[in-house]
């Protein structure tokens, strides 16, 4: 294991982190703003997602202080390191919430694919066996959104 290794997986999680808290609050936006026949499926399957999602932030972060270096810290610190982006409207239609959510949570598969590449690299094999659960999730997530789409 180098430290440029390390460094390199280090700041793909943080990296992981930041989508991680902006898919979070992305996602109970639209729990919170949902409406329209489907309201209570949708509100109530944004919730679970969000939910799941919440609960890797301090996994993904617990990770990062495993490997020696500091988290992120705030609010502005997610934003700058975050590759999804942030939906400020709450009256979009149910349908645009579902592919917005759809479209992060894949990309976000691909996010979590560059961390286990930088975990195998720096040889840590928990962050990388960990990986596959975070991936799994999310192509769990992908699935269920698609679906709901018909």
């Amino acid at each position: 294991m180098t430290n440029n290794a390390t460094a390199a997986l280090v700041d793909s999680l943080n990296g992981l982190l930041a989508d991680l808290f902006t898919l979070y609050v992305k996602t109970k936006n639209f729990h919170w703003h949902v409406r329209g026949p489907n309201f209570r499926d949708l509100h109530l399957m944004f919730d679970e997602q969000a939910a799941e999602i919440f609960a890797l932030t301090d996994i993904v972060g617990e990770r990062v202080r495993k490997n020696g270096a500091p988290t992120l810290t705030g609010i502005g610190a997610i934003a700058d390191k975050a590759s999804l982006k942030d939906e400020p409207r709450a009256d979009l239609a149910p349908e645009a919430m579902i592919e917005q959510l759809r479209d992060d949570n894949a990309a976000l598969v691909e996010v979590i694919r560059a961390v286990k590449a930088a975990a195998t690299a720096a040889g840590d094999n928990a962050t990388e066996g960990a990986a596959d659960d975070w991936t799994d999730q999310a192509q769990q997530r992908v699935w269920f959104l698609t679906e709901t789409l018909g």
